[in-house]
């Protein structure tokens, strides 16, 4: 009986080899590895290709993860290298961990960014007339002028406002390195140089020197809605209670427009015209000041001088001279005082210190006929009626000043061919006035001519400045970390 167990287990240990060499022997996809060493062994890898090492080929592991951070490769925008939150600071696809330029940035290092020359300030973008008016096919025959900006009180984007000769063009810059073309509003009549645009309650105010224009008015929340841009847009309205204009000034908070510049033959001889805007879309003209006025800045006065707090104030920089006007009452409107100052060319474009004690001016031809440097004539407007000359800021630049808006303790000066300089205003109750940087965006010389930097826009809280140029469409900059 012992005998009889012995050759049972025997003959049954010879089966079970058999029966395991046989499964050893197994290839079920034919690829050269057997079943029991296969990391896939329903479809053929015979490499055995495992990136993430988890024991399961590449040919049929749905999750492959070669860095280990979680995320699928074919998903992952750093498959290399381990970066569980995926960011991407530029969106560009590209992590920024294994990004060289994580920002996109073109930084200003040793006086220059990307060729153009400069001091504290990079260059986020720059975006060429072909892309700024795509619908024009001679880009060859654009140029630019002015420019403002609107922040989308639901979205939160910021949007460069860009004047051409053509039209005014709408730019996507919330993120700013990677600025995007959302439309375009042509010109209601011909081309002209001179456009000018600004901003009240979410819509887009044009002006310009174009033959019949009037105001063209674009509801800005539009741009929200663009799926494929960029598209042209028509205007929403059209006011045409006048022909042309130089510019247009707005006071936000009374709701009221003032073209600037209008015909000299007109009732008020080219001088601001008084237009309630406080809906939009229907215009209403309330009056006019009797004087040509160039530019000017309008607001309601928070200043020094009590006696006029409250009161709707008119600056107006009129070719000889800058005049004061209370235009709280529109049909009555109040010359409170004017100051001219010496060597005066063409007084063109001037702004409030934010304490509204000082008025910086530009006159842009002094440079071009009287032959000084760049300069910015300071006033001193702590008395409305009786406003006094301050100082001249003289640089030692050839360049011609054009327009100029006051930050916080910055002066933003576009300045033609220097570009646009920022100065230090902190100081100016003592007469100190510094530049602290500057970007040139016409890099050829600081000739005493009409090219390069027409305006500078550097309201958005991102801290973006928006820069035109005449010859070379739009720059976006921002002050070097």
């Amino acid at each position: 009986m012992i005998l009889k167990n012995i050759l049972f287990f025997a003959f049954f240990s010879i089966f079970i080899i058999s029966c395991s060499k046989q499964e050893f022997e197994v290839d079920n996809d034919n690829d050269g590895v057997e079943n029991i060493l296969d990391n896939c062994p329903e479809t053929p890898n015979p490499n055995q290709e495992d990136v993430d090492a988890d024991g399961i080929g590449d040919v049929c592991d749905d999750f492959n993860d070669k860095d280990n951070d979680g995320i699928q490769d074919d998903l992952d925008n750093c498959p290399e290298t381990p970066n569980p939150n995926q960011e991407d600071t530029d969106n560009d696809g590209m992590g920024d961990i294994c990004d060289s330029n994580p920002t996109n940035i073109i930084f200003c290092e040793n006086g220059f960014a990307n060729g153009y020359p400069c001091n504290g300030y990079d260059l986020l973008a720059r975006v060429d007339f072909a892309a700024l008016d795509p619908f024009t096919t001679n880009s060859s025959a654009l140029s630019g002028n002015d420019s403002w900006g609107w922040t989308d009180p639901t979205t939160n984007k910021e949007y460069a406002l860009v004047g051409l000769n053509s039209g005014v063009s709408f730019v996507d810059i919330s993120q700013p390195t990677k600025p995007i073309v959302v439309g375009f509003l042509p010109t209601a009549t011909v081309n002209s140089d001179w456009r000018d645009v600004k901003v009240y309650n979410n819509h887009a105010f044009v002006v310009s020197e174009a033959t019949s224009h009037g105001m063209q008015v674009f509801d800005l929340t539009k741009l929200r809605n663009v799926t494929n841009p960029p598209q042209t847009f028509s205007a929403d309205a059209t006011y045409t209670g006048f022909g042309s204009a130089h510019n247009i000034v707005i006071n936000e908070t009374e709701g009221f427009a003032y073209p600037v510049g209008t015909s000299r033959n007109g009732t008020y001889k080219g001088g601001p015209l008084f237009i309630n805007i406080q809906d939009p879309l229907n215009p209403n003209q309330e009056g006019g000041f009797l004087n040509y006025a160039h530019d000017a800045q309008v607001v309601t006065y928070n200043g020094p001088d009590t006696e006029h707090v409250g009161k709707e104030i008119l600056i107006g920089s009129n070719e000889t001279e800058v005049v004061i006007v209370d235009i709280s009452n529109k049909s009555n409107p109040i010359k409170l005082s004017s100051i001219a100052y010496q060597n005066v060319e063409y007084t063109h474009q001037g702004w409030f210190t934010e304490d509204f004690k000082y008025f910086l001016l530009g006159d842009e031809l002094d440079e071009l006929r009287a032959g000084n440097k760049t300069r910015t004539i300071v006033f001193d407007f702590t008395d409305l009626d009786n406003p006094k000359h301050h100082v001249d800021y003289v640089t030692n630049n050839a360049a011609i000043d054009h327009n100029g808006y006051v930050k916080g303790n910055l002066f933003y000066q576009a300045s033609y061919t220097a570009g646009v300089r920022i100065i230090d205003i902190s100081d100016i109750q003592n007469k100190n006035l510094t530049e602290v940087g500057y970007f040139d965006t016409f890099p050829t010389n600081d000739a005493t001519s009409f090219n390069g930097a027409w305006n500078v826009y550097p309201y958005f809280e991102s801290g973006v400045i928006v820069i035109s140029d005449i010859e070379s469409g739009l720059f976006l900059i921002k002050k070097s970390e």
